[in-house]
């Protein structure tokens, strides 16, 4: 049984996804994943979107523990339902509506966002038989509502290759857990580093050096 680990909700019981159908993050690998994200100071007050969420745990434990906003997305029927139960749950433990369930898949999801929405914190875990190119568009749709500073997690098998990142995206870590594997990845900004190749081309004459 997955539950809720730390924050407001800490040790609450989440509703699960019944049969095979999704893959649920285990708690060691959502202890760690946590903990990491806890470093980077990205949960806190953060709008968090949660794609391919299942039953919804990495986006409640999210809002547990402390997170602004959380945006469950997830086109199963099911599932869907299990997530809306965990949101009712940990909104009720909050004493808001944090947790939003957004019955879609993920694709036009992303195509119906305004411009003007934007996430600090991303979730995907796509079900294993997701085609590389499928989940590389999927990136690259995501890429234009990233805040600067965002990090976005992807979590496949140990056995798949590292996502192709888009324009816009790079990844800065990753970590793997027995049959786990995660990637961090965060925008990236070409006007910032384009900034610092020109000095280093300019050398230690350049004005101002």
């Amino acid at each position: 049984m997955t539950r809720i680990i730390a924050g407001a909700g800490g040790g609450t019981p989440l509703a699960a996804v019944p049969g095979s159908l999704t893959r649920p993050t285990t708690d060691r690998v959502k202890e760690a994943l946590f903990s990491r994200l806890e470093a980077f100071d990205v949960i806190a007050g953060a709008r968090v979107l949660d794609l391919y969420a299942g039953s919804g745990a990495l986006g409640v434990e999210s809002g547990s523990r402390g997170a602004q906003t959380v945006d469950l997305v997830e086109s199963d029927a099911k599932a869907s339902a299990v997530c809306q139960r965990n949101a009712d749950l940990i909104n009720g433990v909050l004493g808001r509506k944090a947790v939003t369930v957004h019955r879609s898949k993920v694709e036009p999801f992303l195509d119906r966002s305004a411009e003007s929405a934007v996430w600090d914190l991303v979730f995907l875990d796509p079900p294993y038989p997701l085609e590389d190119p499928a989940l590389s568009a999927v990136l690259r749709k995501l890429a234009v509502h990233l805040v600067p500073g965002a990090v976005v997690v992807v979590e496949r098998s140990s056995r798949s290759p590292e996502p192709e990142w888009p324009d816009g995206m790079t990844r800065f870590a990753e970590k793997k857990y027995g049959e786990t594997r995660l990637w961090f990845a965060e925008p990236f900004v070409p006007d910032a580093i384009a900034a610092d190749d020109l000095a280093d081309a300019a050398g230690p004459d350049a004005p101002g050096a």
